[in-house]
């Protein structure tokens, strides 16, 4: 059964399909993308529109031709703390397809300057730190280390514990505590690898680093989870908003 096309241009439905596997890591880089004849059949499209497909996909340097191969995947993604906390939410699996995560330390630390602020906690004080490194088959992705008021040791202890947790963090402080991630405020900067950083990420130091600082809110909008990220060079953060007139 053909894929539904609801709306219009149907072309940017097929281009978010896509889209939308690429930056999910169900199609990975140096995979193969369907060729215009087999879009136009799946999609019920006419020729020109299917290669139109493929050229919005290359425009968004998300794919690339090649002679005698096809069209493939040229996107090496960094997903953002709001990509994974829907595909947490919608899913149950915080991590794409390939990926994994290895633990570095879980306990309690004294919350620096930023994250105390962020967490309404004071500076200094004790919070559960949680220090990742994510991986996928080409290697690490990004270093990442999440915080959390210090009760969460009592109430979800397996935030201690230094091993992967397969449904994330956030599924973790849900079942303990009800409260689901309903906003994530995502903050983006960038700078050059100090020494841990470049360690983590496997690159020299000094590269340009993607920094992030992310906080997990209720639906009362209080933070459960402050989450600070940095990826290497080479690695695109895609978003996509839709603009709708008043």
């Amino acid at each position: 059964m053909s894929p539904r096309i609801e709306r219009t241009p149907p072309y940017m439905q097929v281009v978010e399909h896509f889209r939308k596997q690429i930056v999910d890591g169900v199609l990975k880089d140096g995979d193969r993308v369907p060729a215009v004849r087999q879009i136009a059949e799946d999609w019920n499209l006419a020729h020109a529109t299917a290669a139109k497909v493929l050229a919005t996909l290359r425009g968004d340097g998300l794919v690339e031709s090649q002679p005698g191969v096809g069209t493939i995947v040229r996107a090496r993604v960094h997903r953002g703390a709001a990509d994974r906390a829907l595909r947490m939410l919608t899913t149950g699996k915080i991590y794409a397809p390939g990926e994994y995560a290895v633990i570095k330390a879980a306990g309690l630390a004294a919350a620096p300057a930023h994250i105390a602020e962020a967490l309404g906690i004071e500076e200094g004080a004790e919070a559960v730190r949680r220090v990742r490194v994510t991986h996928d088959e080409t290697g690490p992705i990004s270093a990442s280390t999440s915080w959390f008021i210090a009760d969460m040791a009592t109430v979800a202890p397996a935030l201690l514990v230094p091993e992967r947790i397969p449904g994330g963090t956030p599924s973790v402080i849900e079942e303990a505590t009800g409260r689901r991630t309903h906003v994530v405020d995502e903050r983006k900067t960038v700078d050059v690898a100090d020494a841990a950083q470049a360690e983590a990420l496997e690159v020299e130091v000094g590269s340009p680093v993607l920094i992030g600082l992310n906080t997990y809110r209720d639906e009362a909008g209080e933070p459960i989870e402050v989450g600070e990220s940095v990826a290497g060079p080479g690695r695109w953060f895609y978003n996509r908003y839709e603009v709708t007139g008043s």
